[in-house]
This record gives structure tokens, C-alpha cells and sequence, in this order.
């Protein structure tokens, strides 16, 4: 089994790569996959058109059907802004917790995953065990749509996924949807003094966001009887408005970023359909009686779909099996999860750290923690072999 000092030392390396999602990723990637090759896997490593973004797709073990799939991304969140007590990209230890950016979300897992490759690499002659580290999950899951979409049809998949986000060890079986989009309002500028000589795009913005507050509340009325969810129904918040240069000048454009936790498939149709008539019924004529230019267009960031919980789920029977739990639960934060399930592989979420910690100045992730996430791994090299 992989030692505890050995996979910090580990996760202080990935530490120090600032991969946040703005930025590459590549020379983490690159890394990642130096490790596992000199370990004895097969490695594949796809960048994205630009070359600066990559994920990494990895096998130990034998090219046969049934492998188990370990999966994390290696983008983590800004520190702009931030109040951290020590530099984020610089792993620091203290009172049996360690502090850095991306600690529990989620590099403190991939530490562990690939800390553990040598031992799978010796005990896995039946069955093998993947690595998938993505890139852009904190912007829509980008690197995971790119990944799934690569594998599709390809034979010898995985039959089982661990997602390792923090759960604080505990078992995920289902969490919403996250759909992410930009609506983007392009109107007429023009003199502040003059405002019907105009069309204010941060206005029509505004107007907007009150209907995402309408709907909102009444996505409340339309959760199931027996969601498990908390919330129960589908949520949908406003993340930003940007728009405007001057007091004095009537805006010509503006954005809305905006999100929605479907809990259904049915509820995402709902909010699109109605925003789709609420634009061309209402604000595009009004818009475009003084200015036929005028528009609205919604770019989609990424829409993933949610994890659902099955009655028959091998990850989840491995899992409470490899951790002597007894049950599993549901979550309202999106992964990755939902695009494994959609290419037929049974998949359950955890992963070391609590998610409480994530995005927030002075992350950490307990010693402790990892300690029980090697123990789950190392059990779980027993059954490949």
C-alpha cells in the first residue's frame, strides 16, 4: 500500500500547478502522466483545439471488459480575491489538515489514485483500473463532454466509475444536473438624456433575470413527491449581470450568466421552452420596434446531466463493501458522474475532504481523510487480480 507521507509528498506537486480553469493545464496533465507511465500504464493524453487544455485517459491491467474507472479533474477555481493565510499553490501542513488550493477538489484524490499505481500495477491481472483526469469541470464539465465523446463506441470500457470528489468518504448514488449558459443581449447605444432613442441592453437583461426569478419559484411547485433531493426541486440561480461602460450612455450590451440544477429531465425543458417564448413573444419585438438589429442569443456553457440513483449499482455494492458503509445518499452539487452513467458504466461519487471546504480561501483537506481514501484504494486493488 501506498504511504500516507508518500501521497502527500504527491499532492504538494499537484499543488503547485495553478491550474486554474482559466489557465492550462497541460503541464500538470503532462505530469500525471510521466507518473503513470513509469508505473506501468497505458496512457493517452488529448488536448483540446488550443493546445493548452488536456485530459488524461489511462489503463493498468489487461485490455479486457469489466476495468474499474477512478475519475477526478485537475482544474481548480481562482484565488482572485481570496483572504488566504498562506500562498495557495504552495502545499502547507498544520494541525493534521492540509491547506492549498484544490486540496479536496480534487487533487487530494488524484494524489491518492496515482500513489497507488504501482500497487495496481502488481495486483491487477484480472481486472483493470482506469485513470480519467479532465480538464474544465468548474466551467461546465468541458474536458469530461470532450472525453465521453472520444470514448463513445470504443470496446473494453469500464464497467464501474468512482468519481473522487469530496464526499468525506461518504457514498453518492444520484445529484442533479447542472446546466450552465450566457444570455447575451446586443441592443442600440445612444445618449443617457435620449432613452427612446435607444434599445438598453442591461434593461432587457434585467427583465430577464426577473423572469428566471418567476420560474424559479415555480420550478418549487413541480418537485417530485419522492425526491430525495435538498432541495427537492430543480434550483436556478443568477450568477452575474454584466453590461454597461458609463452612467451617461445607454448600454448596447450586457450578459447574464445564469444556471439550473434540473432534479428531472422535464424541468430543463420547462425553463428553456418558457424563456424561448418569454424572448420571442415579449422583449425581442419590443427590442426590435426601435432597433430590427437588436438580439438575444444564449450560449450553452455545458449541460450535464445529473446522476441517477439505480436500484442495481455494482459501484455503489464495491464501494459500501470496500468502506463497510451501509447505505448511500444524494448531493445538490454536479459532477461528472452523469456522462460515465450516460456510457453505461454503474457509478457512485467520493472522495476525501468535505465539500464545505471547496472554493474557499484556505482549503484543506484532512490528513485523516486521505488516510481513509488510501485504505478504500489499496482494498480495492484486491479485487483486481
Amino acid at each position: 500500500m501506498s504511504t500516507l507521507p508518500e501521497t502527500t509528498r504527491l499532492l504538494a506537486e499537484l499543488v503547485g500547478f495553478p491550474t486554474v480553469s482559466t489557465d492550462s493545464n497541460a503541464d500538470m496533465i503532462s505530469f500525471l502522466g510521466e507518473r503513470l507511465v513509469s508505473a506501468g500504464a497505458t496512457v493517452e493524453i488529448m488536448t483540446d483545439e488550443s493546445g493548452r487544455k488536456a485530459n488524461l485517459w489511462a489503463r493498468i491491467g489487461p485490455d479486457v471488459p469489466g476495468g474499474i474507472l477512478l475519475s477526478g479533474h485537475s482544474d481548480v477555481v481562482p484565488v482572485t480575491d481570496q483572504a488566504w493565510s498562506t500562498d495557495p499553490f504552495d502545499l502547507h501542513e498544520a494541525d493534521g489538515r492540509l491547506y492549498g488550493r484544490g486540496t479536496c477538489d480534487m487533487k487530494g484524490f488524484i494524489a491518492a489514485a496515482v500513489a497507488m499505481a504501482p500497487v495496481w500495477a502488481e495486483r491487477a491481472t484480472r481486472r483493470p483500473v482506469y485513470f480519467a483526469f479532465t480538464h474544465d469541470e468548474e466551467t461546465g464539465c468541458l474536458g469530461a463532454q470532450a472525453l465521453v465523446t472520444l470514448l463513445e463506441g470504443r470496446r473494453n470500457l469500464p464497467s464501474v466509475a468512482i468519481v473522487g470528489e469530496p464526499t468525506s468518504m461518504r457514498i453518492i448514488e444520484g445529484h442533479k444536473g447542472c446546466f450552465e449558459y450566457s444570455t447575451h443581449f446586443t441592443g442600440l447605444e445612444g445618449h443617457g438624456s435620449s432613452p427612446d432613442h435607444g434599445v438598453n441592453a442591461v434593461e432587457y437583461a434585467v427583465r430577464y433575470v426577473s423572469r428566471l426569478l418567476d420560474l424559479k419559484e415555480q420550478l418549487k411547485a413541480r418537485a417530485p413527491e419522492d425526491s430525495r433531493f435538498e432541495p427537492p426541486w430543480t434550483t436556478i440561480n443568477t450568477g452575474a449581470l454584466v453590461g454597461g461602460v458609463a452612467h451617461n450612455v445607454i448600454p448596447g450590451r450586457a450578459r447574464v450568466d445564469w444556471e439550473m440544477r434540473p432534479v428531472q429531465k422535464s424541468d430543463g425543458d420547462f425553463v428553456k421552452e418558457d424563456l424561448r417564448h418569454y424572448c420571442e413573444d415579449i422583449l425581442l419585438p419590443a427590442m426590435r420596434a426601435v432597433h430590427p438589429e437588436a438580439g438575444i442569443t444564449t450560449e450553452v456553457i455545458g449541460e450535464v446531466d445529473g446522476l441517477e440513483p439505480a436500484t442495481e449499482n455494482e459501484a455503489r455494492d464495491i464501494v459500501m463493501e470496500l468502506t463497510g458503509a451501509n447505505g448511500a445518499g444524494l448531493v445538490p452539487f454536479g459532477t461528472e458522474a452523469g456522462l460515465f452513467q450516460a456510457l453505461g458504466m454503474s457509478v457512485v461519487v467520493c472522495g476525501p475532504g468535505s465539500i464545505e471546504q471547496a472554493h474557499k480561501p484556505d482549503e484543506f483537506i484532512e490528513l485523516s481523510q486521505m488516510q481513509e481514501c488510501l485504505g478504500m484504494l489499496d482494498r480495492l486493488s484486491r479485487k483486481l487480480g
